[in-house]
């Protein structure tokens, strides 16, 4: 059974944006889906979520699916960092890397250790990956995604005037993302 996650971002969780409709169409197609709740706002930091995901660490492996949105996306870059073996698939929905202008900034950088990757660790363990962002995007400039696309050598995903890709932008659901993932099962 294939294992997908779905990590949200910033003081969202998992009945926000599209991710209870792409945990049932996931779910319907026969794969197992997670959407872990992390402390957010409070508490909010990389070893808190990291310490969050501990308990599902035991359902990643080679067919495993990561999917980030918005601060999901630092966390994912964090956690493909620090895996032992790749996965199959990381998927980056408007997830910041640190070019300004990001509107939670000073949150986010401390989340991300000054927004330094190691890119080549994070490209060796997924064996695909796709990166996902819009132009008019409040939260997170198009600017993000275009290096972070740049940086994984993969081609980004543009989705014109999508905002951050979440229900304030009218998604609640995700059929391009949803489309992308079947192709991948």
């Amino acid at each position: 059974m294939r294992t997908i996650f779905i990590f949200h971002g910033t003081g969202a969780g998992p009945e926000w944006n599209w991710f209870p409709w792409m945990k049932t169409e996931l779910e319907n197609l026969g794969c197992r889906v997670f959407v872990p709740k992390f402390p957010t706002p409070e508490g909010e930091s990389l070893a808190a979520w990291l310490t969050v995901f501990e308990e599902y660490r035991k359902y990643i492996n080679e067919e495993s699916i990561l999917i980030g949105h918005s601060k999901g996306g630092l966390f994912l870059l964090r956690l493909l960092e620090r895996l032992e073996k790749p996965v199959h698939a990381a998927f980056f929905v408007g997830a910041p890397i640190g070019i300004p202008p990001i509107k939670f900034m000073v949150h986010d950088e401390k989340f991300a250790i000054g927004f330094t990757f190691n890119w080549q660790k994070i490209k060796s363990n997924a064996q695909e990956i796709f990166v996902y962002h819009s132009d008019n995007d409040p939260y997170v400039c198009l600017a993000n995604g275009q290096e972070l696309a740049k940086h994984l050598g993969v081609n980004l995903t543009f989705i014109p005037n999508a905002g951050h890709l979440n229900a304030e932008s009218g998604y609640t659901k995700f059929p391009q993302l949803r489309q992308q993932l079947e192709k991948l099962l």
